[in-house]
């Protein structure tokens, strides 16, 4: 007869409960493993997926993503003629919270040229990419948007012509897609109230010193260059050294070139080192308080035997099975809440509000963790069970 087995019938309810109970709480920790990695997967996606040869912004940042670079427009054209370089495309990224639907939503717009540049979507997952130069959008689903969506953005209202899952902004909110001209206008473009006011604090600043008529011949230049973009997408040639190109424009342009493992690291080290050192400390602190209860229950389990192995003891049963009875019990409740806790995580983290990025190997860290607790527990537990007299059946 197997002892373990049979004493877990006669207490099947508490069992039940104690897996179920221990289990969720794997569920949590294996959560948070899948909350950290997610954070880093989603602080990185829009960067992956672009994947250009090189970036280049503003001189001494470390943009767009990590820190905030703006350049005129135009530069582009002055990559683009540099030795080596086949494509250059300027590209524009910022948040946004709109009114979609009948919701306000926070979300990142993503523009960029929509007639062979880079920085677009890459894999649509419904509809088409943009082909037009103005008022379509795609967007990823997560937006909550369909096909054929009206999305009402600045001054006018953008149709949904595809869907995308493969990028997410660092904050791990969705992305639209925007034609470069329309997203530097949902950008810039003020109330035209507000465009009213600033024209007439400027001229009233020009009259104190020039004549009316100079005044109203300046007043538009002077208004705001929406020909504004975050950053510079390289696609090199064939055969082209990387190195060399980016010293040519960082000694004759003045601008600040990375490429796209670089521009991880800087996200890494930057935006989302903070985050990531959180969600760490709170997976380890998880880690071990779980495994702290699941050593008490199995401990508390063993003492609560005592009288019983104290019988067994009596009657000359051996040390080995004694010491089967408490390690199978041990591992067979360890082995029931984990099981509980993985079927349960991988079955529901998709309806989590953040993304949760589940990694075998990190399942297979906290197993073994978790197991070498209750085997700890377990030790704890036979000191005490082997050092029991057989008195103590009799009430000694």
């Amino acid at each position: 007869m197997d002892l373990a087995v049979y004493d877990l019938k006669l207490h099947k309810g508490r069992f039940i409960a104690t897996v179920i109970g221990v289990g969720l709480l794997f569920t949590i920790v294996l959560a948070m493993n899948g909350l950290y990695r997610g954070n880093i997967h989603e602080g990185l996606a829009v960067i992956k997926a672009t994947n250009p040869d090189l970036w280049v912004v503003e001189r001494q940042r470390g943009g767009p993503f990590n820190e905030t670079s703006t350049m005129p427009e135009f530069y582009h054209y002055s990559v683009k003629a540099i030795p080596g370089v086949e494509e250059a495309s300027p590209f524009i990224f910022y948040t946004v919270e709109r009114q979609v639907g009948d919701k306000s939503r926070h979300f990142s717009i993503i523009g960029y040229d929509v007639f062979g540049g880079l920085g677009g979507p890459q894999q649509i997952h419904a509809g088409r990419n943009i082909a037009r130069a103005h008022y379509e959008m795609v967007a990823h689903e997560k937006l909550g948007v369909k096909l054929g969506d009206q999305v009402p953005l600045g001054l006018h209202t953008y149709t949904v012509v595809g869907l995308t899952r493969e990028a997410i902004s660092p904050d791990g909110e969705p992305i639209v897609y925007l034609s470069l001209p329309d997203a530097q206008e949902v950008l810039f473009q003020r109330d035209n109230e507000e465009i009213r006011n600033q024209r007439e604090r400027l001229f009233r600043s020009l009259t104190r010193s020039l004549p009316r008529q100079t005044a109203e011949k300046l007043l538009p230049s002077l208004q705001a260059d929406t020909h504004i973009i975050n950053a510079i997408l390289v696609r090199l040639g064939p055969g082209a050294n990387r190195a060399a190109v980016a010293r040519h424009i960082e000694n004759w342009l003045y601008f600040s070139t990375f490429t796209t493992a670089e521009e991880i690291q800087l996200m890494l080290k930057g935006r989302l080192a903070g985050m990531t050192k959180q969600l760490l400390l709170f997976r380890t602190l998880l880690l071990i308080v779980s495994v702290v209860i699941i050593s008490l229950v199995i401990y508390t389990f063993t003492m609560e035997k005592i009288r019983s192995i104290a019988v067994m003891k009596l009657i000359g049963a051996p040390n080995l099975t004694i010491v089967r009875l408490v390690m199978e019990q041990s591992m067979l409740l360890t082995l029931g809440a984990f099981l509980f806790g993985l079927i349960l995580i991988h079955n529901t983290y998709h309806l989590f509000p953040k993304t949760l990025v589940l990694v075998a190997d990190d399942d297979l860290v906290t197993f073994i963790v978790a197991l070498f607790g209750g085997i700890l527990a377990s030790i704890l537990g036979l000191w005490q069970a082997l050092k029991t007299q057989p008195a103590m059946a009799l009430g000694g």
